[in-house]
């Protein structure tokens, strides 16, 4: 008869310690990543001063945020991300901060500068190009 599995138990601490180290790893602030989840940096903060617990749906959504398994989160594996994953959340971050920065231009800015956009991604579609990507 196989053997029921194991409870492993991970304490608030340790969840905070291994979010705080995966954001900083990231380079977000508790802000920025509060931000991605739509709630406020206090409860990451709290989260990552062991104050505050997870549900399950939290670990999913900050694993979601942050790219990475629920694993890397819970400690319950050992997966590990390549050097190239770990830029990917930096550059998806520099691009979010450039758009809020856009929302903010005055209306006619904004158009023009959209539409430079929409210009530059309707030739890009058209010729199949990735802009040396």
């Amino acid at each position: 008869m196989p053997h029921p599995p194991s409870i492993v138990e991970v304490s608030k601490e340790e969840i905070g310690r291994r979010l705080k180290t995966l954001r900083r790893d990231r380079n977000l602030t508790q802000t920025e990543l509060a931000e991605m989840l739509g709630t406020h940096f206090t409860a990451i903060s709290q989260i990552e001063r062991g104050i505050r617990g997870l549900t399950i749906h939290q670990v999913v959504r900050l694993a979601k945020a942050l790219r990475v398994d629920p694993n890397a989160l819970l400690g319950t594996g050992t997966k590990r991300r390549s050097k190239e994953d770990l830029s990917e959340p930096r550059s998806s971050n520099r691009l979010l901060k450039r758009l809020q920065r856009i929302e903010e231009l005055p209306a006619a800015q904004r158009r023009i500068v959209l539409g430079v956009l929409d210009s530059l991604l309707k030739t890009h579609g058209r010729n199949g190009t990735t802009g040396g990507r």
